[in-house]
């Protein structure tokens, strides 16, 4: 059958990470692409017993249909746990969302239609192009250096499209590049905002994840015109199974991402918002972030140390404060693609993410992006090693 396709269809391709993710189940391949938690500090006989709790004593309940916006006590707990980040907002301004990638879609849904322009950084997380595309954007890319992205060139964007719908940054620790936006930088970024009338989506799954330096306020904490949305997740500081984040907007907005979140899938597990509900009750959550700091600090500390001893010069990498992700610059020359396809792959047993996905226009090919959440200190040891020995040969 030849299907009648609607012309978004057109924009939704296989993503890098997703194709990469397949090597997964092949336990040769030492795998630095995706961005997975370490699941050795799943909290995972503490969730038995939260489980095992709710089902008998609110079973009834959690098994049930519940709100669009999610279970109350927990919303209230988000509500509570933001104003550390300087966000002040109540339960009307604070939705659940199947993780952070649903609040991207439901933004581009709410505001981008065929053609209108976001602004990313450049590069910038491919997960967010996935759930842009299928609206039919146009992208305009601003470049990052080691404060984030840069305010002048940004504002020449905006000046050079003054319809611009969206701005979507990760402010801490991006993915990919593992880069923070500075302070000053966040706040020019809500004054350029509001001088050109454009909605900032501030995607910030990693800002717990911090093992290094002193915390920043969130990107919203500025807001005074109700023109950022705020989203977060528990996938990176409890589980990416659990599928739960939250979204906070202006409260026309959040009712209106809300709506469309109900004719999208209705709520969120009511099982997992009362399991999580009661973790926090039962449990330090920032007792358990506490040891996935000390963990990933850990891990990073492994694989920097052997790219030191095993890299040529000639590659640079981020130095990231936290988050998941360092990103390596190599020579000019050098196609990271064909170098993972042709050498990391078929000799070193190496996967990571070609740094080509991440651009949502003109393409860089000479950057890759590395994980060292997921794989353990004696694989990063291996894999970097084994890498670094292709890498000298070709560079």
């Amino acid at each position: 059958m030849k299907y009648k396709f609607a012309n978004r269809i057109e924009r939704v391709k296989p993503s890098a990470i997703r194709e990469l993710l397949r090597l997964g189940g092949d336990p040769a391949i030492i795998s630095f692409g995706g961005g997975y938690p370490d699941p050795e500090i799943f909290p995972i006989e503490k969730l038995r017993k939260v489980y095992d709790q709710v089902l008998q004593e609110e079973g009834k309940l959690a098994l049930q249909y519940t709100g669009t916006e999610g279970l109350m006590s927990l919303r209230e707990k988000l509500v509570s746990r933001v104003k550390t980040i300087g966000i002040s907002c109540s339960v009307d301004n604070l939705f659940i969302i199947q993780g952070g990638q649903q609040g991207l879609d439901l933004t581009a849904k709410a505001f981008i239609d065929r053609g209108d322009i976001i602004i990313t950084e450049n590069p910038t997380f491919l997960g967010a192009l996935a759930a842009f595309n299928p609206y039919e954007p146009e992208y305009v890319g601003v470049s990052m250096d080691e404060n984030g992205m840069r305010m002048d060139e940004l504002e020449a964007a905006l000046q050079k499209h003054p319809n611009a719908k969206l701005i979507y940054t990760v402010p801490e620790f991006q993915n990919p590049t593992g880069v923070t936006m500075s302070l000053e930088r966040r706040k020019a970024l809500v004054s350029l905002a509001n001088k050109y009338n454009v909605v900032i989506v501030e995607d910030s799954p990693y800002r717990e994840i911090r093992y290094e330096g002193k915390d920043l306020p969130a990107i919203k904490s500025f807001d005074t015109e109700g023109r950022v949305i705020h989203i977060g997740s528990f996938s990176k500081i409890l589980s990416p199974g659990l599928r739960l984040g939250w979204l906070i907007a202006n409260r026309d907005l959040a009712e209106k991402l809300s709506l469309l979140k109900m004719a999208s899938d209705t709520q969120n597990s009511t099982l997992n918002m009362y399991a999580v509900n009661r973790f926090m009750d039962m449990y330090d959550l920032d007792e358990h972030i506490a040891h996935i700091r000390e963990t990933y600090k850990q891990k990073k500390e492994v694989m920097f140390q052997t790219l030191r001893d095993t890299f040529p010069n000639s590659i640079t990498y981020t130095n990231p404060q936290g988050g998941l992700f360092t990103w390596l610059t190599f020579p000019q020359h050098i196609d990271t693609k064909i170098l993972m396809q042709e050498h990391s792959l078929p000799i070193a047993k190496v996967a990571y993410v070609p740094g080509e996905s991440f651009f949502p226009n003109k393409q860089e090919k000479n950057h890759c992006r590395i994980n060292y959440s997921y794989m353990s200190e004696e694989k990063i040891i291996k894999g970097i090693t084994n890498l670094g020995e292709i890498v000298k040969d070709v560079c």
